[in-house]
């Protein structure tokens, strides 16, 4: 299990929360998201078939493209 934390400035607001949160965790692979709005950051925790890339693009099709990437495993 991979988790990766993204910077998303764009994540001012609880609908941001429920809209990131429930796009990316559709995806298959994805176990567990979590966005938080004072850090203005998504944590993901995700096996194959999701990757970073899968990930980042779900992010930047429904307008919150990630602006860093941090690892944390």
């Amino acid at each position: 299990m991979k988790t990766v934390t993204y910077v998303v400035p764009k994540i001012h607001c609880d609908h941001c929360l429920h809209t990131v949160e429930m796009e990316v965790g559709e995806l298959e692979g994805v176990s567990s998201v979590k966005a938080r709005l004072a850090e203005t950051d998504v944590t993901v925790e995700f096996d194959d078939p999701a990757s970073e890339d899968k990930i980042k693009a779900v992010l930047t099709e429904i307008n919150y493209p990630p602006q860093e990437l941090t690892q944390i495993q």
